[in-house]
């Protein structure tokens, strides 16, 4: 019986799993994941249209219509740390990328706290993408309010209504995780289709309804001028910074993927690129389009207001039912990648329970008990906000701080070892594969130093405790505070395991510098 693989040229199967135990790792994912479903998942984390439906409202109601500039400034911002993760990514294609990129450049220590850090950010990320169902399905049929007669998330009701359809949608992908990765590929590959083809269908038909021009995006909306508008415009970046993160994702797939060091860096950008110009195009032709910029439903409903007062019930509701899509695949790819994180962690021994989460079934070649500690742990997370409206945006806004902490702990490492002659040993891994890897080359250290820039700036603003965007109602202290108070929680907590966990790390040699561990 032939043993050639089907692909029709170089690297093999057996090329990439070689690849692999060059950094000391046996082959045990399942390799099924090529070029499309690579930008798949990273397309689907974005997701613009879970997203910008989902907070659509929320940068509106603090920026007005020129809230839209901050989509500009965050894609110019991530597609900085996007082009440092690429050249990473090509370098090291392994699962649980932002943990193995840190620790590969800045030691152990840090690397397990960045991989910490990006577990609790995608516990969380899955139960506020999971809480996007609730702006979507109760417009689509009123049926799918299940409890009370309010959907709004800013209600009693609404808010318990969302746990609930959050709830049940994360256990429908764990168990599409469970299954397998080839079924996840396929689910997300169909799913991100319909999405793109949504995208397409809501710019066109919008733009075909729009009442005013591209010059409503330099009217505030009466939330202030000049320096008085600084404040509100940056509390309304929330929204950019919560749709343009998860491009990384492809790189979390890097051990699934074939020849990942030439897939995963190219679909990073794309799928950021994508989504930049698809969600920048949505926001556009939504304001243009809106029935009225000054009745208050577009700072309440968003989106789906648009949609369903341009289109009519039907159009609008087709629309909302591909939406709906885009959230599943959007939760299902969250999960999936921190999943991958787990797992990358765990086969190092570093995380409590470490055997168990590192197994890999052989028939399905995807970690199991991985997919469902974070199906769970996300759940959880829902079951907190039972009843507690002011607690989603918080989640949302805290989720997001997390990740840009992680990416951070990437971004300043990989600066610091620029400046110290990184990339080292460029020439060779260059060629070895057949064409050139992606390389920022003199252009590393200027990009570098943007992402940084970029970062620190996003994780201060979005970290700063407002009232207005943790505790609009002013009735519960500890809200105004609550992404200082989370992420310390998370960084205390992770520093009590890591030190429990450390004597195991440094006799797994995790402390290798990186010209030994490449």
């Amino acid at each position: 019986m032939s043993t050639t693989p089907t692909l029709p040229a170089p690297p093999t199967e057996k090329a990439d799993a070689a690849d692999l135990r060059g950094f000391g790792y046996e082959p045990e994912l399942r390799r099924g994941i090529g070029s499309y479903a690579s930008f798949a998942a990273g397309f689907s984390f974005v997701s613009i249209l879970t997203t910008v439906f989902q907070l659509f409202a929320f940068g509106f109601s603090f920026g007005g219509p020129a809230f839209f500039w901050t989509w500009p400034l965050v894609f110019a911002g991530q597609f900085m740390v996007a082009l440092n993760f690429a050249e990473l990514a090509a370098r090291y294609p392994l699962s649980g990328c932002i943990y193995q990129w840190s620790r590969r450049l800045a030691g152990a220590t840090v690397g397990w706290f960045a991989g910490w850090v990006m577990i609790i950010a995608q516990i969380a990320t899955v139960a506020a993408a999971a809480i996007a169902l609730q702006v979507v399905l109760p417009q689509i049929w009123s049926g799918f309010q299940l409890v009370g007669d309010d959907p709004s998330l800013t209600s009693t009701s609404g808010a318990t209504n969302a746990v609930i359809l959050g709830s049940i949608l994360i256990t429908v992908t764990t168990i599409i995780n469970v299954i397998g990765v080839r079924l996840m590929a396929i689910v997300n590959s169909t799913g991100v289709t319909l999405e793109i083809i949504g995208v397409v269908a809501v710019v066109g038909l919008l733009l075909f309804h729009a009442e005013r021009g591209p010059g409503v995006v330099f009217d505030t909306g009466g939330t202030g001028t000049g320096l008085s508008y600084v404040g509100p415009f940056l509390v309304s970046a929330l929204m950019a910074a919560y749709v343009v993160v998860g491009f990384d994702s492809a790189g979390e797939l890097s051990e699934e993927t074939r020849d990942p060091r030439h897939t995963a860096p190219r679909t990073i950008l794309r799928a950021l690129a994508a989504a930049g110009i698809g969600g920048g195009l949505m926001l556009l032709v939504a304001l243009m389009a809106a029935p009225s910029l000054t009745d208050g439903r577009l700072a309440t409903e968003g989106l789906p207001y648009v949609l369903t007062s341009r289109l009519g019930d039907t159009g609008g509701r087709i629309l909302l039912i591909d939406v709906a899509i885009a959230v599943a695949v959007c939760t299902l790819a969250i999960q999936t990648a921190g999943s991958r994180m787990i797992f990358s962690m765990a086969r190092d021994g570093v995380l409590p329970f470490s055997a168990t989460l590192s197994k890999v079934p052989a028939r399905t070649g995807t970690p199991v008990v991985p997919a469902i500690v974070v199906g769970v742990g996300a759940i959880a997370v829902l079951l907190v906000n039972i009843g507690q409206a002011a607690l989603f945006t918080a989640i949302t806004s805290v989720c997001i701080v997390m990740l840009y902490i992680a990416y951070a702990l990437v971004t300043i490492p990989l600066l610091a070892r620029r400046l110290k002659g990184w990339p080292d040993g460029e020439a060779g891994l260059a060629t070895e594969r057949g064409g050139r890897l992606f390389a920022l080359g003199r252009f590393g250290i200027v990009v570098n130093v943007l992402a940084v820039v970029y970062g620190i700036g996003m994780i201060l603003n979005l970290g700063w405790p407002r009232q207005e965007v943790y505790d609009p109602a002013g009735t519960h202290w500890y809200l105004h505070y609550f992404s200082l108070l989370f992420v310390g929680g998370a960084v205390l907590v992770g520093a009590l395991v890591y030190l429990r966990f450390r004597a195991r790390t440094r006799s797994l040699h995790l402390t290798l510098p990186l010209a030994e561990t490449a």
